[in-house]
């Protein structure tokens, strides 16, 4: 994949270049949140960190996030628990706190990537539930005739459960189609996910919790 670095810091910068093309990526690297809003066209995935000397890296994501929804991986120092929400909220598809070993930064990788490469080979498909449309190839949904914005997470989570409208959805299943590995993926960053999806859909009752188990998209 190419993978954009985002870091300031030269020496964390270095190595972790270093070790993504030694596993088979083609990394590239800025230092400033206004050169990753330009270098963002020719990455696969982001990896994004928060503390950069122009701009805040959250402020980053909420621009980036405007105008293309490449994965971004969030990797900071930044471990507290108000500034993990909000970079989810703000569209992170994941959250990696430094120092982050690299097998698992490497995994994360990969799952974004088997996911992009899935979803360019889904077929043309759109799933209607009451007055919501949820186009699965291009990724646009509609509530009531008004198309609304999800974060790529965010439309992920509602694609697992459109494609199986009616049916209970584990959360494990969920975390491990959405995040490709449900023993990784943090219990609470599907909460928040869910969250935001319940609130820019605006129908309750449309996307029911299942006690103990997990969700289920209509009746």
């Amino acid at each position: 994949m190419r993978v954009l670095l985002v870091e300031d810091d030269d020496g964390v910068a270095d190595a972790l270049v270093e070790a993504l093309r030694a596993n088979g990526h083609r990394p590239s690297r800025v230092r400033r949140g206004s050169d990753a809003l330009i270098a963002h066209r020719d990455a696969d995935v982001v990896l994004l960190d928060l503390g950069l000397p122009d701009q805040d890296g959250l402020e980053v994501l909420r621009k980036l996030r405007k105008i293309d929804p490449v994965p971004v991986l969030v990797l900071t120092a930044r471990g507290d628990e108000r500034t993990v929400v909000r970079g989810l909220r703000l569209g992170a598809d994941d959250y990696l706190v430094k120092p982050v070993r690299l097998a698992e930064l490497l995994a994360r990788i990969d799952a974004v990537s088997r996911r992009s490469a899935a979803r360019s080979q889904e077929p043309d498909e759109l799933v209607r539930v009451s007055d919501v449309e949820i186009d699965l190839q291009s990724r646009q949904v509609v509530v009531g005739g008004r198309e609304i914005s999800l974060t790529t997470k965010e439309f992920d989570v509602l694609a697992v459960l459109a494609r199986r409208p009616g049916t209970a959805v584990s959360r494990q299943q969920l975390m491990d189609e959405v995040w490709g590995n449900a023993f990784v993926a943090v219990s609470r960053t599907l909460d928040v996910h869910l969250t935001q999806l319940r609130a820019k859909l605006d129908r309750p009752g449309l996307l029911h919790t299942i006690r103990g188990f997990g969700y289920r998209l209509g009746e």
